[in-house]
Parts: C-alpha cells; structure tokens; sequence
C-alpha cells in the first residue's frame, strides 16, 4: 500500500497538473499556480486550471490571456470562451466581453447567467434596444429577477418611463426591499419632475434605509419644491453627513439623473439649520 502511495506521489511530481490539482484542493492557489509554471508545452486543460487560479488570486487580465490562448485553437471551447467574457466584464472591456458572450450563447443558449452579463455590457455600451431584447430573451427561473430589473433599466434609458415604472412596480411585489428599484424610480420621477411620486418612493426607500442618500436627496428635492425649508434642511444635513460630495459638482459628464442644491437654497437651508439649532439651545436653557 505504501508503495502505491509512492508512486501516486512520484507521478503528482512528475505530472504539474496533477501537481496543481492536489495543491488547489488543498486551499493552496498560489502553490498551485507555481506548479504550473514549469517550461513546456501546456494542454488545454492546463492553461484552464492556470486560468481559474489566476481568476482566484485575482489576476484578471493574466487569466483572460490563458484563457484566450484555449480559445484561439478552439473557439468552440465553451467554458474557456465564458471564463474570457467573465474576464473581459470584470476588467469593463464591455465590447470584447460582449462579443465573447455571444460566442458561447451561439454554442450553448441556455445560458442565461451569460446573457445576462451580455444584457449588461449592451448597456454600457449604450446599446438599448439590444440590451433590452436580451434581457428579453433570459427564460430560466433564476434570471428573472435580475431580468426584470434590467429591462426596466433599459426602458428607462429609452425613457420609456411608464413602461419602466410598472416593471419596477413589478420587481417591488415581488421584493418589496428592491432599494435599486426604488432608487431608480426616485431618479425617474425628479426627471419628469413629479413631486408627488419624488416623495412617495423617497419615503418608501428611506423606511427600507434610513441612510439612503437617494431617499434623502428626494425628500430634500420635495421638501424645497413645497418651500418647507425647516424639512428640507434636515434631510439636506442628513444627506451632506452621509455623502459630503453632493456640494461638488462631478468630476466628468455624466448621464446619470441628479438634482443638485444651488448655492442660493444651500444658503437658505444653512439660515434654516441656524435658526433650529438656535431654537433648540434657548428651549434647552429655559427647560
């Protein structure tokens, strides 16, 4: 028995993939990778084994290389050609990722955690409709969540806002503590300036988080629009001790929907925190 032990040993030495293998199972990925790197010619399964350790040290581009060289013999290689998309989304290479994904789904199309990471490139892309179809298309129990809150970020985008808001709703009944649903809808609303869904979806978001700056800059945004300077003053200093950024306009363009605070209504909001403040140390004085 001992010899057989030997002799598996020998050969684990002998053979770098077994090697690294033995290693990884072991919680050792650097060893392994190590164990791999010995000159020659490497197999398919090698360079795969390389990837998925380069992937867990996170050594992301190292690990779309390896990957890429599987592919470049075999494009028809469908888990490298997945790992060289995971790579290529997690590095924001959205193109290349995207055309990686739809490399794979022409091989295997029931793959809808890919589609739906093609669906997200195609937004980063600007490539609404398209992103919009994809989600469209994602069929499986387990991406219809992340489906639904896609396409209604692509109809947003679109400014198909009805259509949105009644997806988002849809997300809501289904997780009523979905805060990007209702942070998106906040946006959505301030856009098309309805004050009264500003306030309602503000108010919802902040009884799921009290420290939604998203929740807090839309009530401050109502509270201002209604002249309640008293209210609006309070949740602006809630929102300037969470987020201290929100007085300094962003650093490049951006199509993001924000409502910032002019320097007049900060002004107005400061006069207004003053004379509370005050208020409350004179009731404190006389108590």
């Amino acid at each position: 028995m001992n010899r057989i032990f030997a002799a598996a040993a020998a050969s684990a030495v002998c053979d770098p993939l077994q090697a690294a293998l033995a290693l990884r199972n072991q919680g050792r990925p650097r060893e392994a990778l190590d164990a791999l790197t010995i000159p020659g010619e490497f197999s398919a399964e090698s360079r795969i084994l390389r990837g998925d350790l380069l992937m867990q040290l996170g050594q992301i581009e190292q690990a779309a290389e390896t990957y890429g060289a599987v592919t470049a013999e075999n494009p028809n290689h469908v888990y490298a050609q997945g790992q060289v998309g995971a790579c290529l989304y997690r590095l924001q290479m959205w193109e290349s990722a995207a055309h990686a994904f739809e490399a794979v789904l022409r091989l295997d199309p029931h793959r809808d955690d890919l589609r739906l990471q093609l669906a997200d490139c195609l937004l980063c892309l600007r490539r609404f409709e398209a992103a919009l179809a994809c989600f469209d298309e994602c069929w499986s129990e387990e991406s219809r969540r992340r489906a639904l809150f896609g396409k209604a970020v692509a109809l947003q985008l679109l400014r198909r806002f009805e259509e949105a808001e009644k997806l988002y709703e849809r997300l809501l009944a289904i997780d009523p503590a979905a805060e990007e649903a209702l942070s998106n809808l906040i946006a959505m609303s301030m856009e098309v300036f309805e004050l009264g869904r500003v306030q309602n979806y503000s108010q919802r978001l902040l009884e799921i988080n009290p420290q939604s700056t998203a929740a807090l800059k839309g009530l401050t945004l109502a509270a201002i629009e209604r002249l309640d300077y008293a209210a609006g003053a309070r949740y602006f200093h809630k929102v300037l001790e969470l987020d201290p950024e929100i007085m300094h306009p962003p650093a490049a363009p951006s199509d993001a929907v924000e409502y910032r605070i002019s320097r007049k209504i900060f002004d107005s909001l400061e006069e207004t925190r003053r004379k509370q403040k005050f208020k409350t140390a004179r009731a404190s004085q006389s108590a």
